[in-house]
């Protein structure tokens, strides 16, 4: 469960409102020139240049089914994972949310639903629900040895 006063990094994928813990996230970039890689899985876009770095860019809605806005601020969210920087394209990102602990509810019982594993909690926000991911979660085995090798 989420520790009280953990701050998140709200973004929507498709129609509805995502988070991810804000300690790991490195920063938001606008979508960078993306270098395709051969072979790759299709939610896989490629890899960047960010300041000499080479990090892995995924689609976060194509890998977790989710059909993208149109004519919305793609943003990539540059991440850290088990020491490995990875991007994430998203559709938008809004807010910073800080949930108190009585906002947040475990994750429902969606055991039929592969994506489910990706949640941890679900917050209740003022008029919707944010769906927090842990984003480790959301690769699978290939899509973490692709990132350690463009690392």
């Amino acid at each position: 469960m989420s520790q009280a006063n953990e701050r998140y990094l709200g973004f929507t994928l498709g129609e509805e409102e995502y988070g991810i813990p804000l300690l790991k996230v490195r920063e938001v970039i606008a979508i960078p020139e993306i270098t395709p890689v051969p072979q790759a899985p299709k939610h896989y876009l490629g890899i960047m240049n960010l300041r000499g770095q080479v990090i892995s860019i995924i689609d976060l809605r194509q890998k977790l089914g989710i059909t993208a806005k149109t004519g919305t601020e793609n943003a990539v969210v540059i991440c850290d994972i088990g020491g490995a920087q990875l991007g994430i394209v998203v559709d938008s990102v809004n807010q910073v949310h800080s949930p108190a602990p009585d906002e947040i509810a475990e994750r429902p019982d969606l055991s039929q639903s592969k994506s489910a594993q990706y949640i941890t909690s679900v917050y209740r926000a003022q008029e919707k629900l944010v769906l927090f991911l842990d984003i480790a979660k959301t690769l699978d085995l290939q899509d973490q040895s692709l990132i350690k090798k463009a690392a």
